[in-house]
């Protein structure tokens, strides 16, 4: 298991469906749920507890707890050329994980080196983690709400305990201009892949540097950040929005 950095947070997310969908599945119009949860998803879920553009969050590790089962439903998507479509999508049903997770400095924004201040947004995180969040979680997809809670990674019975299982080539992520840190991905917005392994219930997740098969998307630019632009708002240590130089309009 990966080290547990200091500035880690570990928390549980739940939901009574969940669709990582697979992208293979989705070209005839339906959609069809890996049997975990993709690293992208998990990353997404932290930064609906809590994000600023100052860090990055990087997921450790996920414990599968309940049993993995799937059920079929038929959908009537959007159909924006009309007509009256049915598609049948492939959940996760009665999901329940353990994350953990912590966060590094993105180096790709100097501009905000003045907000880094580890125990402010670690302190933060946390209390986000113990309100379920500053803003709705979902498990993949919007359909499919989810709900967190702090946990201890590790304790309690998980189905999978004491469970070795090897997974299928699957998505990993991507990687924005913003975060990337390998010199081949700058500019670029990239696709990874990777081969999940479970190993006594717990899969831990490669970080995103470290993925080797991946494909460059198209170039894509930083969206900068600061106190000159209009897309800047400080945090003050208590969580609220502020700050001495900040002024509501």
């Amino acid at each position: 298991m990966p080290e547990k950095f200091r500035n880690s947070v570990e928390f549980m997310v739940y939901g009574k469906y969940a669709l990582f969908s697979d992208v293979l599945t989705r070209a005839g119009g339906e959609k069809c749920s890996y049997m975990i949860p993709t690293y992208e998803a998990l990353k997404g879920i932290l930064q609906s507890v809590y994000w600023k553009p100052t860090f990055v969050w990087i997921v450790d590790s996920v414990r599968i707890m309940n049993p993995i089962r799937t059920v079929r439903k038929g959908i009537r998507p959007i159909s924006y050329s009309g007509g009256n479509d049915l598609a049948y999508y492939t959940y996760l049903e009665d999901v329940c994980y353990q994350v953990r997770a912590h966060f590094v400095w993105n180096e790709n924004r100097p501009e905000l080196a003045g907000d880094r201040n580890e125990n402010k947004h670690h302190n933060i995180a946390k209390r986000m983690i113990e309100r379920g969040g500053r803003r709705d979680i979902f498990l993949g997809t919007r359909e499919c709400q989810g709900y967190v809670e702090p946990c201890v990674f590790g304790e309690g019975a998980g189905t999978y305990d004491g469970v070795d299982m090897p997974f299928s080539l699957m998505y990993h992520g991507i990687t924005y201009a913003d975060e990337a840190e390998n010199h081949d991905d700058k500019g670029q917005m990239t696709v990874r892949f990777w081969q999940p392994e479970m190993k006594n219930g717990i899969i831990d997740f490669i970080q995103p540097k470290d993925c080797t098969i991946k494909r460059h998307i198209h170039e894509m630019d930083i969206k900068p950040f600061g106190k000159e632009y209009e897309n800047f708002c400080p945090i003050d240590e208590d969580g609220t929005l502020g700050g001495e130089d900040f002024e509501l309009g």
